[in-house]
Protein backbone atom coordinates (compact mmCIF):
# COMPACT_ATOMS: atom_id res chain seq x y z
CA UNK A 1 0.00 0.00 0.00
CA UNK A 2 1.47 3.38 -1.01
CA UNK A 3 1.61 6.33 1.37
CA UNK A 4 -1.14 8.18 -0.51
CA UNK A 5 -3.57 5.25 -0.18
CA UNK A 6 -2.74 4.84 3.51
CA UNK A 7 -3.39 8.54 4.13
CA UNK A 8 -6.69 8.37 2.23
CA UNK A 9 -7.77 5.31 4.25
CA UNK A 10 -6.95 7.02 7.54
CA UNK A 11 -8.91 10.13 6.54
CA UNK A 12 -11.93 8.02 5.54
CA UNK A 13 -11.87 5.99 8.76
CA UNK A 14 -11.62 9.18 10.83
CA UNK A 15 -14.59 10.56 8.88
CA UNK A 16 -16.49 7.33 9.64
CA UNK A 17 -15.90 7.80 13.36
CA UNK A 18 -17.03 11.42 13.13
CA UNK A 19 -20.17 10.37 11.26
CA UNK A 20 -20.98 7.93 14.08
CA UNK A 21 -20.85 10.72 16.67
CA UNK A 22 -22.94 13.03 14.50
CA UNK A 23 -25.61 10.36 13.92
CA UNK A 24 -25.72 9.64 17.67
CA UNK A 25 -26.05 13.33 18.55
CA UNK A 26 -28.72 13.92 15.89
CA UNK A 27 -30.58 10.76 17.01
CA UNK A 28 -30.42 9.44 13.44
CA UNK A 29 -30.31 5.72 14.15
CA UNK A 30 -30.89 4.52 10.55
CA UNK A 31 -27.83 6.53 9.48
CA UNK A 32 -25.81 5.24 12.43
CA UNK A 33 -26.72 1.62 11.57
CA UNK A 34 -25.66 2.17 7.95
CA UNK A 35 -22.10 2.88 9.14
CA UNK A 36 -21.70 -0.81 10.04
CA UNK A 37 -21.19 -3.78 7.75
CA UNK A 38 -24.37 -5.91 7.36
CA UNK A 39 -23.00 -8.31 10.01
CA UNK A 40 -21.43 -5.57 12.11
CA UNK A 41 -21.57 -5.66 15.91
CA UNK A 42 -21.99 -2.93 18.52
CA UNK A 43 -21.08 -4.12 22.01
CA UNK A 44 -21.53 -2.09 25.21
CA UNK A 45 -20.74 -4.44 28.12
CA UNK A 46 -21.25 -1.69 30.72
CA UNK A 47 -24.91 -1.17 29.70
CA UNK A 48 -25.07 -4.22 28.94
CA UNK A 49 -26.02 -4.34 25.25
CA UNK A 50 -24.87 -6.45 22.31
CA UNK A 51 -26.41 -5.59 18.93
CA UNK A 52 -25.63 -7.72 15.88
CA UNK A 53 -26.50 -6.57 12.36
CA UNK A 54 -27.81 -3.26 11.11
CA UNK A 55 -31.45 -3.85 12.10
CA UNK A 56 -30.58 -4.69 15.72
CA UNK A 57 -28.21 -1.72 15.86
CA UNK A 58 -30.99 0.58 14.64
CA UNK A 59 -33.83 -0.71 16.84
CA UNK A 60 -31.65 -1.28 19.89
CA UNK A 61 -30.19 2.20 19.57
CA UNK A 62 -33.65 3.72 19.23
CA UNK A 63 -34.72 1.92 22.40
CA UNK A 64 -31.73 3.36 24.26
CA UNK A 65 -32.19 6.90 22.98
CA UNK A 66 -35.90 6.85 23.88
CA UNK A 67 -34.74 6.86 27.52
CA UNK A 68 -32.65 10.03 27.16
CA UNK A 69 -33.60 13.45 28.46
CA UNK A 70 -30.42 14.74 26.84
CA UNK A 71 -27.18 13.24 25.58
CA UNK A 72 -23.89 14.80 24.45
CA UNK A 73 -20.96 12.82 23.04
CA UNK A 74 -17.55 14.23 22.11
CA UNK A 75 -15.13 11.93 20.26
CA UNK A 76 -11.34 12.45 20.19
CA UNK A 77 -9.05 10.87 17.59
CA UNK A 78 -7.15 7.75 18.56
CA UNK A 79 -5.13 5.09 16.78
CA UNK A 80 -5.70 3.53 13.35
CA UNK A 81 -3.68 0.46 12.29
CA UNK A 82 -4.18 -0.46 8.63
CA UNK A 83 -3.91 -4.01 7.30
CA UNK A 84 -5.00 -4.08 3.67
CA UNK A 85 -8.80 -4.10 3.49
CA UNK A 86 -9.18 -4.29 7.26
CA UNK A 87 -8.03 -2.09 10.10
CA UNK A 88 -8.23 -1.75 13.87
CA UNK A 89 -8.31 1.34 16.01
CA UNK A 90 -9.40 3.16 19.14
CA UNK A 91 -11.35 6.38 19.65
CA UNK A 92 -11.68 8.23 22.96
CA UNK A 93 -14.98 9.77 24.05
CA UNK A 94 -16.48 11.97 26.73
CA UNK A 95 -20.23 11.85 27.37
CA UNK A 96 -22.80 13.79 29.39
CA UNK A 97 -26.23 12.25 29.75
CA UNK A 98 -29.45 12.34 31.73
CA UNK A 99 -32.29 9.84 31.27
CA UNK A 100 -36.01 10.43 31.65
CA UNK A 101 -36.03 8.53 34.94
CA UNK A 102 -33.46 10.93 36.43
CA UNK A 103 -30.21 8.97 36.09
CA UNK A 104 -27.36 11.20 35.01
CA UNK A 105 -23.63 11.43 34.81
CA UNK A 106 -20.35 12.09 33.06
CA UNK A 107 -18.11 9.37 31.65
CA UNK A 108 -14.89 8.91 29.72
CA UNK A 109 -14.72 5.82 27.54
CA UNK A 110 -12.90 4.08 24.71
CA UNK A 111 -14.28 2.58 21.51
CA UNK A 112 -12.24 -0.45 20.44
CA UNK A 113 -12.88 -0.76 16.71
CA UNK A 114 -12.47 -3.13 13.80
CA UNK A 115 -13.02 -1.66 10.32
CA UNK A 116 -13.57 -3.25 6.91
CA UNK A 117 -13.27 -1.80 3.43
CA UNK A 118 -16.47 -2.36 1.40
CA UNK A 119 -17.81 -1.29 -1.97
CA UNK A 120 -19.45 1.63 -0.12
CA UNK A 121 -16.23 2.62 1.66
CA UNK A 122 -14.89 1.85 5.12
CA UNK A 123 -17.45 0.54 7.64
CA UNK A 124 -17.38 -0.62 11.24
CA UNK A 125 -17.14 -4.39 11.56
CA UNK A 126 -17.23 -4.04 15.35
CA UNK A 127 -17.33 -1.32 18.00
CA UNK A 128 -16.78 -2.28 21.64
CA UNK A 129 -17.54 0.43 24.21
CA UNK A 130 -15.42 0.41 27.38
CA UNK A 131 -16.08 2.89 30.19
CA UNK A 132 -12.86 4.04 31.89
CA UNK A 133 -14.35 6.62 34.28
CA UNK A 134 -17.90 7.24 35.47
CA UNK A 135 -19.21 10.09 37.65
CA UNK A 136 -22.91 9.88 38.55
CA UNK A 137 -22.95 13.12 40.56
CA UNK A 138 -25.86 15.45 39.66
CA UNK A 139 -24.94 17.53 36.63
CA UNK A 140 -24.68 21.24 37.39
CA UNK A 141 -25.78 22.47 33.96
CA UNK A 142 -29.09 22.51 32.13
CA UNK A 143 -30.20 21.45 28.66
CA UNK A 144 -31.97 24.23 26.70
CA UNK A 145 -35.19 23.28 24.92
CA UNK A 146 -33.28 23.42 21.65
CA UNK A 147 -30.70 20.85 22.79
CA UNK A 148 -32.29 18.11 20.75
CA UNK A 149 -31.45 20.03 17.58
CA UNK A 150 -34.01 21.44 15.14
CA UNK A 151 -31.98 20.18 12.22
CA UNK A 152 -33.20 16.61 12.69
CA UNK A 153 -36.81 15.60 12.33
CA UNK A 154 -36.84 12.84 14.97
CA UNK A 155 -35.47 15.26 17.55
CA UNK A 156 -38.21 17.85 17.04
CA UNK A 157 -41.22 17.30 19.32
CA UNK A 158 -44.35 16.43 17.41
CA UNK A 159 -46.92 19.25 17.33
CA UNK A 160 -49.96 18.54 19.48
CA UNK A 161 -52.29 18.55 16.49
CA UNK A 162 -50.48 15.55 15.03
CA UNK A 163 -51.42 13.43 18.05
CA UNK A 164 -54.86 12.93 16.49
CA UNK A 165 -53.59 12.05 13.00
CA UNK A 166 -52.98 8.43 11.91
CA UNK A 167 -49.30 7.55 11.67
CA UNK A 168 -48.02 6.66 8.20
CA UNK A 169 -47.54 3.04 7.17
CA UNK A 170 -43.76 3.11 7.58
CA UNK A 171 -44.10 4.27 11.20
CA UNK A 172 -46.50 1.42 11.96
CA UNK A 173 -44.05 -1.04 10.41
CA UNK A 174 -41.15 0.30 12.47
CA UNK A 175 -43.21 0.09 15.67
CA UNK A 176 -44.31 -3.47 14.87
CA UNK A 177 -40.72 -4.54 14.16
CA UNK A 178 -39.44 -3.02 17.40
CA UNK A 179 -42.28 -4.56 19.43
CA UNK A 180 -41.48 -8.01 18.05
CA UNK A 181 -37.79 -7.51 18.89
CA UNK A 182 -38.89 -6.80 22.47
CA UNK A 183 -40.86 -10.03 22.84
CA UNK A 184 -44.35 -8.75 22.00
CA UNK A 185 -46.50 -10.26 19.28
CA UNK A 186 -47.46 -7.41 16.96
CA UNK A 187 -49.91 -7.33 14.07
CA UNK A 188 -50.98 -4.52 11.76
CA UNK A 189 -54.70 -4.59 10.92
CA UNK A 190 -56.81 -2.39 8.68
CA UNK A 191 -59.43 -1.21 11.15
CA UNK A 192 -61.41 -1.77 14.33
CA UNK A 193 -63.64 -4.35 12.65
CA UNK A 194 -60.59 -6.48 11.88
CA UNK A 195 -59.38 -6.06 15.46
CA UNK A 196 -62.78 -7.15 16.74
CA UNK A 197 -62.51 -10.39 14.76
CA UNK A 198 -58.91 -10.95 15.79
CA UNK A 199 -59.69 -10.54 19.50
CA UNK A 200 -62.31 -13.25 19.17
CA UNK A 201 -59.67 -15.52 17.61
CA UNK A 202 -57.13 -14.81 20.36
CA UNK A 203 -59.36 -15.38 23.41
CA UNK A 204 -60.92 -18.82 23.95
CA UNK A 205 -64.56 -19.06 24.98
CA UNK A 206 -65.01 -19.15 28.74
CA UNK A 207 -61.73 -17.40 29.57
CA UNK A 208 -61.68 -14.86 32.37
CA UNK A 209 -61.27 -11.46 30.69
CA UNK A 210 -60.78 -8.05 32.26
CA UNK A 211 -61.25 -5.03 30.01
CA UNK A 212 -59.68 -1.65 30.69
CA UNK A 213 -61.72 1.54 30.70
CA UNK A 214 -60.94 2.39 27.10
CA UNK A 215 -62.63 4.51 24.46
CA UNK A 216 -60.96 2.34 21.83
CA UNK A 217 -62.72 -0.75 23.20
CA UNK A 218 -66.04 1.06 23.53
CA UNK A 219 -66.03 2.60 20.06
CA UNK A 220 -64.84 -0.59 18.36
CA UNK A 221 -67.53 -2.76 19.97
CA UNK A 222 -64.91 -4.97 21.63
CA UNK A 223 -66.07 -3.92 25.09
CA UNK A 224 -69.61 -5.13 24.34
CA UNK A 225 -68.29 -8.32 22.72
CA UNK A 226 -66.45 -9.26 25.90
CA UNK A 227 -68.66 -7.92 28.66
CA UNK A 228 -72.10 -8.41 27.12
CA UNK A 229 -71.96 -11.46 24.86
CA UNK A 230 -71.88 -14.20 27.49
CA UNK A 231 -69.02 -15.82 25.58
CA UNK A 232 -66.46 -15.12 28.32
CA UNK A 233 -66.15 -14.96 32.10
CA UNK A 234 -66.29 -11.15 31.98
CA UNK A 235 -64.65 -9.64 35.04
CA UNK A 236 -65.52 -5.96 34.68
CA UNK A 237 -69.31 -6.47 35.21
CA UNK A 238 -68.50 -8.49 38.33
CA UNK A 239 -66.22 -5.74 39.63
CA UNK A 240 -68.86 -3.05 39.02
CA UNK A 241 -71.43 -5.08 40.98
CA UNK A 242 -69.29 -5.26 44.13
CA UNK A 243 -69.71 -2.63 46.84
CA UNK A 244 -66.46 -0.63 46.82
CA UNK A 245 -66.63 0.14 50.53
CA UNK A 246 -66.81 -3.50 51.65
CA UNK A 247 -65.35 -5.39 48.69
CA UNK A 248 -62.19 -3.46 47.85
CA UNK A 249 -59.92 -6.49 48.34
CA UNK A 250 -62.09 -8.70 46.15
CA UNK A 251 -62.10 -6.04 43.42
CA UNK A 252 -58.33 -5.75 43.61
CA UNK A 253 -57.79 -9.49 43.28
CA UNK A 254 -60.25 -9.88 40.40
CA UNK A 255 -58.71 -7.03 38.38
CA UNK A 256 -55.06 -7.91 39.01
CA UNK A 257 -54.79 -11.54 37.82
CA UNK A 258 -57.26 -12.44 35.05
CA UNK A 259 -56.62 -14.99 32.32
CA UNK A 260 -56.69 -12.15 29.78
CA UNK A 261 -56.57 -8.37 29.96
CA UNK A 262 -57.81 -6.45 26.92
CA UNK A 263 -57.02 -2.77 26.78
CA UNK A 264 -55.62 0.06 24.72
CA UNK A 265 -52.64 2.32 25.48
CA UNK A 266 -52.00 6.05 25.51
CA UNK A 267 -49.07 5.69 23.11
CA UNK A 268 -46.77 3.19 21.44
CA UNK A 269 -43.33 4.21 20.24
CA UNK A 270 -41.43 3.32 17.10
CA UNK A 271 -38.77 1.98 19.45
CA UNK A 272 -41.17 -0.64 20.85
CA UNK A 273 -42.48 0.79 24.14
CA UNK A 274 -46.11 0.82 25.30
CA UNK A 275 -47.28 3.66 27.57
CA UNK A 276 -50.39 3.37 29.74
CA UNK A 277 -51.68 6.11 32.05
CA UNK A 278 -54.20 5.82 34.87
CA UNK A 279 -55.84 7.92 37.52
CA UNK A 280 -56.34 5.13 40.10
CA UNK A 281 -53.88 2.50 38.87
CA UNK A 282 -56.47 -0.27 39.28
CA UNK A 283 -56.11 -1.62 35.75
CA UNK A 284 -52.31 -1.42 35.54
CA UNK A 285 -51.29 -4.61 37.45
CA UNK A 286 -52.97 -6.90 34.91
CA UNK A 287 -51.30 -5.06 32.04
CA UNK A 288 -47.89 -5.08 33.72
CA UNK A 289 -47.81 -8.86 34.12
CA UNK A 290 -50.63 -9.99 36.42
CA UNK A 291 -52.75 -11.27 33.55
CA UNK A 292 -51.64 -14.51 31.92
CA UNK A 293 -52.16 -12.95 28.49
CA UNK A 294 -52.67 -9.37 27.29
CA UNK A 295 -54.13 -7.88 24.12
CA UNK A 296 -53.75 -4.18 23.36
CA UNK A 297 -55.68 -2.52 20.51
CA UNK A 298 -53.96 0.65 19.33
CA UNK A 299 -55.24 3.26 16.88
CA UNK A 300 -52.74 4.59 14.34
CA UNK A 301 -52.76 8.08 15.88
CA UNK A 302 -51.12 6.71 19.03
CA UNK A 303 -47.89 5.63 17.31
CA UNK A 304 -45.16 8.20 18.02
CA UNK A 305 -41.40 8.35 17.36
CA UNK A 306 -40.00 8.01 20.89
CA UNK A 307 -40.74 7.91 24.60
CA UNK A 308 -40.41 11.65 25.11
CA UNK A 309 -43.09 12.28 22.49
CA UNK A 310 -45.23 9.52 24.02
CA UNK A 311 -45.19 11.26 27.40
CA UNK A 312 -46.13 14.55 25.74
CA UNK A 313 -49.02 12.77 24.03
CA UNK A 314 -50.28 11.55 27.41
CA UNK A 315 -50.22 15.01 28.99
CA UNK A 316 -51.19 17.21 26.03
CA UNK A 317 -53.70 15.03 24.18
CA UNK A 318 -54.99 11.96 26.02
CA UNK A 319 -55.40 13.54 29.47
CA UNK A 320 -57.61 16.47 28.37
CA UNK A 321 -59.89 14.11 26.42
CA UNK A 322 -60.11 11.61 29.28
CA UNK A 323 -60.71 14.40 31.80
CA UNK A 324 -63.67 15.65 29.77
CA UNK A 325 -65.10 12.12 29.66
CA UNK A 326 -64.52 11.54 33.39
CA UNK A 327 -66.11 14.88 34.24
CA UNK A 328 -69.23 13.95 32.30
CA UNK A 329 -69.45 10.40 33.71
CA UNK A 330 -68.09 10.73 37.26
CA UNK A 331 -68.41 14.45 37.94
CA UNK A 332 -64.64 14.95 38.36
CA UNK A 333 -61.66 15.27 36.01
CA UNK A 334 -59.04 12.59 35.49
CA UNK A 335 -55.32 12.76 36.30
CA UNK A 336 -52.13 10.92 35.41
CA UNK A 337 -51.45 9.52 38.88
CA UNK A 338 -49.96 6.27 37.62
CA UNK A 339 -47.85 5.70 34.53
CA UNK A 340 -46.85 2.27 33.18
CA UNK A 341 -44.15 1.89 30.50
CA UNK A 342 -43.62 -1.55 28.98
CA UNK A 343 -40.27 -1.62 27.17
CA UNK A 344 -40.17 -5.36 26.53
CA UNK A 345 -42.05 -8.56 27.32
CA UNK A 346 -40.02 -10.96 29.55
CA UNK A 347 -42.42 -13.78 28.59
CA UNK A 348 -42.31 -13.61 24.78
CA UNK A 349 -45.75 -13.93 23.23
CA UNK A 350 -47.67 -13.07 26.42
CA UNK A 351 -48.68 -9.69 25.02
CA UNK A 352 -50.22 -9.07 21.61
CA UNK A 353 -50.36 -5.56 20.15
CA UNK A 354 -52.92 -5.01 17.37
CA UNK A 355 -51.86 -1.85 15.52
CA UNK A 356 -54.66 -0.39 13.44
CA UNK A 357 -54.21 1.65 10.26
CA UNK A 358 -57.11 3.87 11.34
CA UNK A 359 -57.40 6.32 14.23
CA UNK A 360 -59.72 5.33 17.06
CA UNK A 361 -60.02 6.27 20.74
CA UNK A 362 -58.10 8.96 22.62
Amino acid sequence: MNDFQATADRVEIEALRGEFTDAAMMRDRPRLASLFTPDGVLRMPNVPVELVGREEIRTGGERLQSQWDFFVQTTHPGTILLDGDTATGRAYIQELARTLDGRQGLNYAVYHDRYRRTAQGWKFAERVYEVRYLDTSPLAGTAPDSATGPAHATAVPAPAASFADPAPAERLERAATALRAGGFAAEILDDAAAARTRVEDLIPEGAGVFTGASETLRLSGIDDDINGSGRYDAIRPRVLAIDRATGADEIRRLAACPDFVVNSVAAVTETGSLVLASGSGSQLPANAGGAARAVWIVGAQKVVPDLGTALRRVEEHALPLESARAQAVYGRPSAVNRLLILNAEPRPGRGTVLLLREAIGH
